[in-house]
């Protein structure tokens, strides 16, 4: 890998705890021998187009400093260009860092996978007309998602906890009409659930394996259906998520597919942690569509 390395940066990372990380990691890069030049995150629609302004230049590789929500943002500037994209993982969660086995807990370790410059070719997928990498969410875990965004306390994933709870309370399970386009043809599903996740990659907040199978780099998406349960079923089966092993319980169904029609009532999707808007939603793989530093 040749060129400059552009480093997006994520200063509100770990609720502004990565700050003090950057330095080390910048003069990591630096003492690689690589030309290194820096975005510090703004507002997302100015971050974005300096990004995409950037590896229109065609750089040896555009480097998320943060967690998923950046990688997200960074991969709408990457995806379909070439242009490699490396992660540094100094977010809360970092499950696409993850999925792409990156070091964990020692970011000059990430440093310096993106100084050795070695790349793997994988999937990206589209939805709302925006790319992701890891997980759809639609259903319980990204009414919790909304009602977190709109709590200001507690601070960091303690707000998550205290979502879910709250969420929880009130939550009824969702008529949803989700039609697959798979490798078997064509099938449609009606069906009460608690969720529905469409994974590129394996896992979502901070270490849930909602879609255990899925790899990013096999053309297909893996469809994960939590049916219909008691709320103290939920809450037992729940927990397995971080496990994978939620998929035995008879009321999960697995499926995979090209491409995944989402419908259901006064619902709301994320992906990759970030918002994406209402359902209908169509998401679609997009095979190699993304270079990433390994």
């Amino acid at each position: 890998m040749s060129g400059e390395i552009v480093v997006l940066v994520n200063p509100a990372a770990r609720g502004g705890r990565s700050r003090a990380l950057l330095a080390p990691v910048l003069g990591r890069l630096r003492r690689g021998g690589r030309e290194i030049s820096v975005i510090v995150e703004g507002s997302a629609a100015e971050t974005l187009e300096r990004a995409r302004t950037a590896v229109a230049e065609n750089p040896g590789a555009l480097v998320a400093f943060g967690g998923d929500g950046l990688v997200h943002l960074a991969l709408q500037a990457v995806a379909g260009t070439g242009v490699p994209l490396g992660v540094i993982p100094a977010g809360t969660g970092n499950d696409i860092a993850a999925a792409l086995g990156l070091p964990k807990g020692d970011l000059t370790a990430a440093a310096d996978v993106v100084l050795r410059g070695e790349t793997r070719v994988i999937d990206a997928a589209k939805a709302g007309g925006e790319w992701f990498a890891g997980v759809v969410a639609c259903g319980f875990d990204s009414r919790v998602n909304e009602r977190a965004n709109r709590m200001t306390w507690p601070p960091g994933m303690a707000r998550y906890v205290v979502a879910l709870a709250g969420e929880l309370r009130s939550f009824r399970p969702i008529p949803f009409r989700i039609g697959l386009d798979g490798p078997d043809g064509p099938e449609t599903i009606e069906c009460e659930a608690m969720l529905v996740a469409v994974g590129n990659t394996s896992s979502y907040g901070a270490g849930m394996r909602v879609c255990p199978d899925a790899v990013p780099d096999d053309g297909l998406l893996d469809v994960t259906i939590l049916g219909a349960v008691p709320k103290r079923t939920f809450l037992r089966t729940f927990p397995r998520v971080y496990r994978g092993s939620h998929v035995t319980h008879p009321s999960v169904a697995v499926r995979r597919a090209h491409r995944v029609t989402l419908e259901a009532p006064e619902v709301v999707a994320y992906a990759d942690g970030e918002r994406l808007g209402p359902v209908p939603l169509v998401c679609e793989i997009v095979p190699g569509a993304l270079r990433v530093l390994r």
